[in-house]
This record gives structure tokens, sequence and C-alpha cells, in this order.
């Protein structure tokens, strides 16, 4: 038999038997392990303090200033203009009854002096007939007057008396066309435009300038519908003698921006069938009269609104980001759990709204985002934000 090289078996051995080695002596050193719980990493949120207050609701809108009266000067006689007021110009300001222009005068004092005459001819035989009358009626007393002579006569005093009627109308007539000749302002007001001058030939019924009154002026306001509610109108929920709203006019002009005050008079009648809005009309008086530093409100500008509104008690002002689902708040309480809180969402404006809810002594409204949050669920508050100084009023974008 072969014998076996001794180096087949030893180098084997030798190499299992180092490795032997080197495993215990790495066992014999290795670290102890030590087994750590895992810390839980809770979800960290943002949040503000508020507390329920009483909010002044506002609606915002926009529209451009109108007159309250806008009409054409028509006269009603005919004739060439001899005169034209120095106000009867494009932007020219005039008061009420004063004269803006006058008509040749001459065919209507004439016609005057005819009316005249025929009323004193009229009242002759008005006289006399009357006269007649009655000594036919004392003739026929006596039986000497038959009584189709007493008839004539009594039909005669009835003629001359409509004549004189007649002729006291026209005179009444012709002096009137005679003052029709100086015509003068219906209103106190400007003139927008103009279109006569001396010696032109005015009609009657033709248009010679449009005039519109500065007593006080009217901004067309679209309010959403649902939005009246909390304008305490008459018809609307107010009170029938209640104030009407306050609102509050802006406006840039000549490079500044200026306010008026005015107040929401009236509503129109229906609904507008394409915008679904609701027209209010605002009024401001004396709309020219100069103030320091700000311009009249004049017919055109086109200015911004705040309408000023219902004030709504115990409501809260939070920011937008807090609403959840439309219809819920989502708060953190003492302990740092989320709880779903049920919000009735009175108005949206901008990004801040104005919700009803009931909040326990300790409530936080969470304002970040979360992708999952569940009632109960634990959560860490990073910073406890204190809103800014409330304002006292809190307006009202189309929701």
């Amino acid at each position: 038999m072969m014998k076996l090289d001794r180096r087949i078996v030893v180098w084997p051995l030798t190499v299992i038997g180092t490795a032997l080695a080197a495993s215990a002596v790495l066992l014999a050193t290795a670290p102890a392990v030590i087994s750590v719980t895992p810390e839980r990493v809770l979800p960290t949120v943002r949040v503000i303090e508020v507390q329920p207050r009483s909010v002044r609701l506002e609606v915002r809108s926009q529209g451009t200033v109108a007159p309250r009266t806008e009409s054409e000067l028509v006269p009603e006689v005919s004739g060439p203009v001899v005169w034209v007021s120095s106000a009867l110009v494009s932007g020219g300001f005039f008061e009420q009854g004063a004269p803006l222009l006058r008509i040749d005068p001459r065919d209507y004092e004439a016609a005057v002096q005819r009316a005249r005459a025929a009323v004193a001819r009229a009242l002759g035989e008005s006289e006399h007939a009357d006269a007649e009358l009655s000594r036919r009626e004392r003739l026929s007393k006596r039986d000497i007057a038959s009584a189709s002579q007493l008839s004539d006569a009594k039909r005669a005093a009835r003629v001359s008396r409509a004549n004189l009627t007649d002729a006291r109308v026209a005179l009444e007539q012709a002096e009137r066309d005679l003052a029709r000749t100086e015509v003068r302002a219906p209103f106190s007001g400007r003139v927008r435009e103009e279109r006569v001058d001396v010696g032109q030939f005015a009609s009657r019924g033709q248009p010679l300038a449009s005039l519109y009154a500065t007593d006080y002026a009217e901004i067309r306001l679209p309010i959403p519908d649902h939005q009246l509610a909390y304008l305490p109108l008459p018809g609307l929920g107010g009170a029938p003698d209640a104030e009407p709203p306050k609102v509050t006019l802006r406006a840039r002009f000549a490079g500044a921006e200026h306010v008026w005050e005015g107040r929401l008079v009236r509503t129109e009648g229906e609904i507008d069938a394409r915008s679904r809005m609701v027209h209010g009309i605002a009024r401001v008086e004396d709309p020219y009269e100069s103030a320091a530093g700000r311009p009249p409100l004049a017919v055109g500008l086109f200015v911004s609104a705040v309408i000023e509104g219902a004030l709504a008690h115990d409501v809260l002002v939070v920011p937008r980001a807090a609403l959840r689902e439309d219809r819920a708040l989502l708060v953190v309480d003492r302990d740092g759990r989320l709880r779903h809180r049920e919000a009735e969402v009175l108005r949206v404006d901008g990004d801040d709204l104005v919700a009803r809810a009931s909040l326990a002594p300790g409530d936080r409204i969470c304002v970040s985002s979360l992708p999952v949050a569940v009632d109960g669920m634990e959560v860490r508050v990073r910073s406890t934000e204190a809103p800014d100084a409330a304002p006292a009023k809190t307006g009202a974008a189309a929701t």
C-alpha cells in the first residue's frame, strides 16, 4: 500500500485550527450588545391661540360713481338763442332756478299783447251780454219780452262768457310761452355736455345740453345675494327705522388715495341674471364739497367700497389654512393631542376666515398641514404663535 503524504493531512488541519483560534479571539473580544428601545417620533405642528370675540363683518365691492339725477336741457318754445349763461359749458356748475339761456322773446311778447286785447274784447262782450240778459229778465217778468227773446239773451250771455274764458286761457298760455323763453336750471348741478350757442335756432323739444344733479352721488355696488344677510337693510333683516349701513369709498386720484363716506340706502329690486348679484346703491351727500387735501367725488370715478355689516358675537378669526374639509378646525388640547371641532364658517376674507366653534380652555388651533390627522393623535408643538392684534372688523370677499 502506498503511504499518504504527511503534508496532505497537516496543512488542512493547520488552516482549520488557525481559523478556529481566530474566531475564538474575535468572539472573546467582541463588544457587548445593549438592547435600546427606539424613541417614538411625534409630528411637529404649529399652533395659534385665539379667543372668541365680537367682530364687525364687512362686505367689499366696487363700482362707478353716477349722478342722482341726469336730464337733457330741452326748450319748450322755439326761436333764436340770444343769450347763453357762462355756466352753460362742459363742467360748469349752476344753482337751481338759475337762467341758463334765453330765446328771442319778441314774438312771444307780441302774442301776449294780442291775448290781452282779446281778453279785453271778450270781457266787454260778456259784460254787454250779461246786462242784456238782466234787462230781458225784467221785461219777461212784466210780460213785455217774449220767451224767445229771453232765450236768445241767455244764449248770448253763455257764448260771451265762454269766449272770455277762452281768451283768458289763451293769455295764460301766451304768458307761459313768454316765460319759457328764459330756460332755467331744474336743479342744482353740473353740465355734462352743451350743444348750443348764441345765434343758434332752438326748436321746441330739441336737447341743448346734458345736466346732472350734484346734491348727492350714487354708486351701484354688486353684492352676492348670500352676503345680504350681514347687511342690516330694511326688508333684509334690519329694522324698518335702522340707520343705513355705512360705506367707505376709496379711489386713487391725482396720484394719491382718497376716502369718502356714504350710506347704503337701498338695493335694486332684482337679481342680475348673468352675475347672480344683487346691486346695492350707496349714496354720498355733497360729493363736490371741497375738503382739505381731498378732491370731489367726480361722476365716472371708479371706487372700491367697504360696507359695514352686522356685529357677530363669540366668533374666531383664524387663518384659512386652519379649516379642514371646509367644516372643522383641528385643535391641540392641553394634553398635546389632536381634536376635531366642528366649525360654522361665517365669512372668508382672503387668507382669514370668521367662524364659530366650541373651544375648551387650553385648546390651540393647528395651522400646519398634516397628511394624516387622526382624532386623539399625539403631536409635538413647535411654537405657540399669538395672532396679531385682532382687528375690529373683517371683510367679506366672495365666498
